[in-house]
């Protein structure tokens, strides 16, 4: 087994934690003891925030919907191709400002900074809502 020092990704506090990994596997998370922001403590997210990496859920490649409607794996290209079309006819239709974006706590602060820039410089619209707005 071997502790693997990171940060927490999930909100802007920085809270430092350690994956512990055995056998190329994160096993569990232990808060770093003297870290200023999180002082030994982790929230819910902190503590279980990595078990997303090996669910057998998780979606590994892109997904679109066949002629029957049924999802099919796709490649990344032919995917995001069809996500590109798709956007720019509605936008062509009714204009940038009718597509809205939704983002997530469950997102990095990355993540969610990378989604408003895109809705406002790829997209075009000012339409971007957060579940953690309030």
């Amino acid at each position: 087994m071997r502790s693997i020092l990171t940060t927490c990704g999930y909100c802007g506090c920085g809270c430092n934690l350690y994956y512990v990994e055995q056998d190329g596997e994160i096993i569990s998370v232990l808060p770093k003891a003297d870290h200023p922001v999180s002082r030994g403590k982790l929230c819910i997210k902190g503590w279980t925030g990595h078990n997303f990496v090996r669910h057998p859920d998780r979606l590994r490649q892109p997904l679109i919907r066949d002629a029957k409607g049924g999802l099919v794996p796709a490649l990344w290209d032919k995917a995001l191709s069809l996500v590109t079309a798709r956007l720019h006819k509605i936008a062509g239709e009714s204009g940038p400002e009718s597509i809205g974006v939704l983002s997530s706590a469950r997102c990095t602060n990355e993540e969610n900074y990378l989604l408003a820039r895109f809705a406002r410089a790829a997209v075009g619209t000012p339409n971007i809502d957060h579940c953690a707005r309030l």
